[in-house]
């Protein structure tokens, strides 16, 4: 289901995008201020053209059906964000594809493994990131799902459509086939326009300040921290995501984070649980992905995604890291 106007850009130049960020891998020490600018741009909503709807639940047992839609963009909305900002020679990326040692019961109650991918994005000048994406493996299209999925994922970690993270559902009513009446109209903030004007998620305009954010306890933005802990939610996973905010916060949404210290020690707690993931990666590279089985076996768990606490992500990236040194 498309947007109104639901064609994509193409490869037409961003209008956020300063003319000298464009360049390939001579962009090997960039200074803060040009950083800066690039995140910045990364940051911008794609064009309405490019967004389209998905469906994510579904009314039940209820008179007028209703469904929730989220909004997304296809991976070529990134790929055209990254083409036009550094042109195709300034960023590449690498999958690495694996079928999953997690045995769980799909929509259907199967029990299948699944797709697991490993993306890494790097852009000259900025870094890498990595990610992963799942599929259930008995989808025909499992890999090319997991690969779109990773990528994302991958970009959200520099900024780039993390914004869309920031939605959490839009009801409207269905007709007699379950298609939505009519498509959502985008809220203002989650334009290119109504970004460069200021306007953000949680309805804040500019107010002595660049981005219209304000700062909290003499720290970090608030709203910049925010977003930066809501990003980390496709990274980190549902389960580690939503058990970090809860053992640390006492909160399901990290807008519900008043103190400026804790917003900060959250965001500090999810990056280390980002990093223990690219250590269980790399490790699993080594060792396969049976390796995962008993080591989940041993704590109880099922999969990786029942990982909900730093103490238990470190035990299994302990765990595998050993096995994956016994290893010839």
């Amino acid at each position: 289901m498309s947007a109104p106007n639901g064609h994509g850009s193409g490869n037409r130049e961003h209008p956020f995008a300063p003319a000298a960020m464009l360049g390939g891998p001579a962009m090997a020490q960039l200074p803060a201020e040009r950083v800066n600018e690039i995140v910045t741009a990364l940051k911008v909503p794609f064009d309405p053209s490019e967004i389209e709807w998905r469906m994510t639940n579904t009314t039940k047992g209820q008179q007028s059906a209703r469904g929730q839609l989220v909004p997304y963009a296809d991976q070529r909305a990134y790929t055209d964000r990254l083409n036009n900002l550094f042109t195709p020679a300034g960023w590449t990326r690498r999958y690495r594809i694996h079928t999953s040692a997690n045995f769980e019961r799909n929509k259907d109650q199967r029990i299948v493994a699944k797709v697991l991918v490993t993306c890494e994005l790097r852009i000259f000048g900025l870094g890498s990131h990595s990610a992963t994406g799942e599929e259930w493996a008995d989808n025909d299209n499992a890999g090319t799902s997991a690969e779109a999925q990773a990528f994302k994922r991958a970009c959200s970690s520099f900024g780039l459509g993390r914004y869309l993270y920031s939605f959490e559902g839009i009801w409207v009513d269905l007709d007699e086939r379950k298609r939505p009446k009519f498509v959502p109209q985008l809220p203002p903030w989650s334009t290119p326009e109504g970004w460069a004007q200021g306007l953000r998620p949680n309805g804040s305009v500019p107010s002595n300040s660049t981005n219209g954010e304000r700062a909290s306890d003499g720290g970090p933005l608030a709203g910049a921290v925010v977003a930066e802990i809501e990003g980390m939610a496709e990274p980190l996973g549902r389960g580690l995501y939503r058990g970090l905010l809860r053992d640390l916060a006492k909160v399901w949404s990290p807008r519900e984070i008043e103190d400026g210290s804790l917003q900060r020690k959250v965001l500090e707690h999810m990056r280390s649980a980002e990093g223990g993931l690219r250590r269980l990666e790399a490790a699993l590279d080594k060792t396969g992905p049976e390796a995962l089985i008993p080591v989940l076996k041993a704590i109880g768990l099922t999969s990786i995604e029942r990982v909900d606490n730093l103490e238990t992500l470190k035990r299994i990236v302990v765990a595998l890291e050993g096995s994956a040194h016994s290893k010839p």
